[in-house]
């Protein structure tokens, strides 16, 4: 059994009925009205619990929660650069797992988190995120993806979605926007052999939250990338937040799945999908594109799609696809 699987093995769930009353990050912080990124950061904050250090990058999330001299945190946090904050959540790991050796303190089950928008994450802070899976800490990283510089002036990243509009890939006579295709983040977490990646989106707040508190249960890196909606930079109504989320799923844009020692799990399979231009039209961002260009974007979200159900295993195949994965990830974090 691989590492992540024998960590899970007695894995108990969060249903509607026994959501966690604990709030790590407090109401009272200064997201823009509609946000998803917040919501999903408060989601997987309840579902990880009090017993944690975060670290964040620069970015959306840390704006809005700790305008000086006041922070939305109820546990410890600290904020570094773009770049840096899975190497500083490594280093907060390593100095603990020090601390703890030389009985200077007993907080051996201590939780240490880092999070990143896209930018942060997909650009800015990738060489610091692969280093530190690389090397085994035990962490978990988040990102959520809003897929643009939201926090700078909505500016494109390598995770915004061909054809999108920002400020830096306007459409025009010469343009359709944004003109590379989304940066896929999860295979390249999944290709550094770590025990638990998976994807999340706050418009499924239970299927978030059981994953997050699986990624925290597993010894060494794990990576969630949380799809987090923004009315300001998709140009759609504040009140649409979770709609827009649910029909990225629905519409096959954003699949939900974990992959765990390896192994693929659908954890939405979408029977009746939705046409990717009833997920764009509620958004500005992609009302310049011609029906040509829709047609084009179908094609490969439909082709995406069906390579990724081909690695995913059926659920009645689970344990007997997962008995005796073992996985290369070091775990002493040196």
């Amino acid at each position: 059994m691989g590492i992540a699987s024998e960590a899970l093995k007695n894995f108990k769930g969060f249903n509607l009925k026994n959501l966690p009353d604990v709030e790590p990050l407090s109401p009272g912080h200064r997201a823009c009205q509609g946000c998803g990124e917040v919501l999903a950061l408060r989601l997987a904050m309840k579902a990880i619990g009090t017993n944690v250090v975060v670290c964040s990058a620069t970015g959306c999330m840390e704006i809005i929660t700790t305008p000086f001299p006041q922070t939305a945190w109820r546990v410890p946090w600290i904020h570094v650069a773009f770049e840096n904050a899975a190497a500083v959540v490594a280093g907060v790991e390593s100095a603990y797992k020090v601390l703890n050796r030389k009985g200077i303190i007993k907080q051996p089950d201590t939780v240490f988190v880092a999070y990143g928008g896209d930018g942060a994450t997909a650009d800015i802070g990738i060489q610091a995120l692969s280093g530190a899976m690389e090397r085994g800490h035990n962490f978990l990283y988040m990102c959520f993806d809003n897929e643009a510089y939201m926090n700078t002036g909505i500016q494109r990243s390598s995770s915004t979605p061909y054809g999108a509009m920002t400020t830096t890939s306007p459409p025009g006579k010469m343009s359709i926007g944004q003109s590379t295709w989304k940066k896929d983040l999860p295979s390249i977490a999944v290709a550094h052999n770590i025990p638990y990646v998976a994807t999340a989106s706050p418009a499924y707040p239970v299927d978030l939250m059981n994953k997050a508190k699986k990624a925290v249960m597993v010894p060494g890196p794990a990576y969630l990338h949380i799809y987090s909606p923004c009315p300001t930079g998709w140009r759609c109504g504040i009140d649409e937040s979770i709609e827009v989320a649910k029909l990225a799923v629905q519409s096959k844009v954003f699949p939900l799945y974990e992959v765990i020692d390896g192994v693929y799990y659908l954890s939405r399979k979408v029977a009746k999908p939705k046409a990717v231009a009833d997920y764009f039209k509620p958004q500005r961002r992609f009302r310049h594109l011609t029906e040509a260009d829709i047609k084009k974007i179908q094609e490969r979200v439909d082709a995406d799609y069906e390579a990724l159900l081909k690695k995913c295993v059926e659920p009645e195949k689970k344990e007997k696809e997962i008995k005796g994965t073992e996985m290369s990830v070091r775990l002493d974090g040196a």
